[in-house]
């Protein structure tokens, strides 16, 4: 997509953070914004502090399929079409693994994982059917190319899948005449450490973990939110597959593919894989 005025975008997570900051460049492009969140009253906050007639809200838990097709369904009834998905809402939950419950992960593969196929689901048969090309933006993390911090096992795991998944996605879109891309910020100034207070009663209660205090610090001292939303719509236009916002973080990628080719290269000499040596 290159051309966003007149067009519509469906954020969730749209109440604050990164979520937010996208809604903000999307209508400094021209485009209608229908925001989703859980959190109605931060939610009503937010439409009030845009001043915009061209936003709408609607509440909706990313993580039971339901509330993303009824907000699916309200999207196309208020504002007709949909061109750009945003599947930002997302949750932290920190711990060790064996600190982590049933409800831990659930609740985070709820959000994290199946609120972006719940949004892709409800969107793309649209997108396709109205043959005006879109996008689809996945918010994963740096977390999900790296995942090198203990404590986050169930985040980093959430994180991973999201970008395997909006890889595929990519290449689907290829033949399906829409583009895809994933999301992987490093620190941004968002409240996602405070995520429990979303938390639906079905996943039980939450208890404190001590990585929650020290995704905090880096936060607080993360990226402008509206920053991201900016360098979203530049990747979109370029047709970016991976969205990334803190250059700084190649180097431990490349670490991490140099870990991966020396294991390889081990594979390639090993005693299993060359019986006759």
């Amino acid at each position: 997509m290159n051309e966003f005025t007149g067009k519509v975008a469906f954020v969730t997570g749209a109440a604050s953070g990164i979520g937010l900051g996208m809604v903000k460049a999307f209508l400094r492009q021209g485009m209608q914004v229908m925001m989703a969140d859980i959190e109605e009253a931060a939610l009503q906050q937010a439409v009030i502090g845009l001043e915009s007639n061209a936003v709408s809200s609607v509440l909706c838990d990313v993580s039971t399929r339901d509330s993303v097709f009824a907000a699916a369904d309200k999207t196309l009834a208020e504002l007709g079409k949909v061109h750009i998905v945003c599947n930002n809402a997302g949750v932290s939950t920190g711990g060790l693994i064996d600190e982590c419950d049933e409800g831990d992960w659930q609740w985070s593969l709820g959000v994290n994982l199946m609120g972006v196929v719940h949004g892709c689901q409800a969107f793309i048969p649209h997108i396709k059917s109205q043959g005006e090309g879109g996008h689809i933006v996945n918010t994963a993390s740096m977390a999900g190319l790296l995942g090198r911090n203990p404590g986050w096992t169930t985040y980093n795991a959430t994180k991973y899948a999201v970008v395997g998944l909006t890889e595929s996605l990519y290449e689907e879109g290829r033949l399906g005449g829409f583009g895809a891309s994933v999301l992987c910020p490093g620190a941004v100034r968002t409240r996602i450490y405070e995520a429990p207070r979303n938390r639906p009663d079905r996943f039980g209660p939450q208890v404190s973990k001590s990585a929650y205090t020290d995704i905090s610090r880096d936060i607080e001292q993360g990226l402008d939110p509206d920053i991201v939303g900016e360098l979203v719509v530049e990747a979109i236009k370029a047709k970016r597959l991976h969205i990334l916002t803190d250059p700084r973080f190649s180097r431990l990628v490349d670490k991490r593919f140099a870990r991966l080719a020396a294991d390889f290269e081990w594979a390639a000499n090993s005693a299993a894989l060359n019986p006759e040596a």
